[in-house]
């Protein structure tokens, strides 16, 4: 009893062995006279803190950031490279389901969709906040190149689920494109991938060579919809295809040309803003009609895509 109430470690001078066996002691006692009341006081713990049903929240944009527009401008470029990211997802899971259509991607493509008018919805009233700051000459041209290209993400990300729709609306009435008829949607869905691809890298990394090889592919998925449709037409007088399917066969070439289109703008602010301007109409022009690299690579692109059907 005397070496539990008064032990004989107490009539010691402290040392530093002697305090770390008392803490240790003292530690072992206390878990061991604690250990079988950890149920009770589990739940005494939750009902003091009792648990939250809000999710945390990740502030997308930071207003403070505008006082340094360089900064705030990368970030919101990084938002709309996100924004590409997810398009060329949706665009890939959305042309999926012709083959097999899939709920579960159909579902994601809407929830990209969503997600798409919400950055641009977000980015686009961040930069008007931040052009309403006084900026340089080339914070200015970077946020109308930020400006003009979210909404063609966001664009792109509507024919998208334009695209998921059909596809959906096919499987709901169990309709069937021919064997010609999906071999031709494969071509104009791989260029249309492709040429997402291209805006992609040439918006993320500001790469003009990639930049420059859109507008030729541009005009191949061009010419491939208006090849398409002829031949739908082909075979709706040879009664190997229906008439509402044919419907749904224009609503997807539509969806897939007008990617292609907002592709080519994106090039167009790559292309311009290396030369620090904005003027995009008449710079895809000048590139169609100056350009030495223009020809050679429509060739290649006929050779790969349009030639084969």
């Amino acid at each position: 009893v005397d070496a539990l109430v008064a032990p004989a470690i107490f009539d010691q001078s402290a040392t530093l062995p002697g305090i770390a066996v008392c803490h240790s002691l003292f530690n072992i006692a206390c878990t061991a006279l604690l250990l079988p009341m950890s149920a009770f006081l589990e739940k005494l713990a939750y009902k003091m803190v009792p648990e939250t049903s809000v999710p945390d929240t990740i502030e997308e944009l930071d207003e403070r950031l505008i006082a340094t527009p360089a900064v705030a401008l990368e970030r919101c470029h990084y938002l709309a490279c996100d924004m590409a990211k997810d398009a060329l997802e949706s665009l890939k899971d959305g042309i999926a389901c012709f083959a097999e259509f899939s709920s579960e991607k159909f579902d994601r493509v809407m929830e990209l969709e969503d997600k798409s008018d919400h950055y641009e919805d977000i980015i686009g009233n961040y930069l008007v906040k931040l052009s309403a700051s006084k900026l340089n000459d080339h914070d200015s041209a970077a946020t109308a190149k930020l400006l003009k290209t979210i909404g063609d993400l966001e664009r792109i990300s509507d024919h998208t689920a334009g695209l998921a729709k059909s596809a959906q609306e096919m499987a709901n009435k169990k309709l069937e494109f021919s064997t010609e008829a999906q071999k031709e949607l494969s071509h104009i869905s791989s260029a249309t991938e492709e040429i997402l691809s291209l805006a992609l890298k040439s918006f993320e990394f500001n790469d003009v060579k990639s930049a420059t090889a859109i507008e030729p592919l541009e005009q191949i998925i061009d010419e491939l919809k208006e090849r398409l449709r002829s031949n739908h037409t082909v075979r709706l007088q040879q009664r190997t295809c229906s008439i509402e399917l044919g419907f749904v066969w224009a609503d997807v070439l539509t969806d897939l040309e007008r990617i292609s289109d907002h592709c080519s703008n994106i090039a167009g602010c790559v292309l311009e803003s290396s030369d620090e301007a904005l003027e995009l109409h008449r710079s895809v022009r000048a590139f169609k009609k100056n350009s030495p690299e223009f020809e050679p690579i429509y060739a290649d692109y006929a050779a790969k895509y349009l030639n084969r059907i």
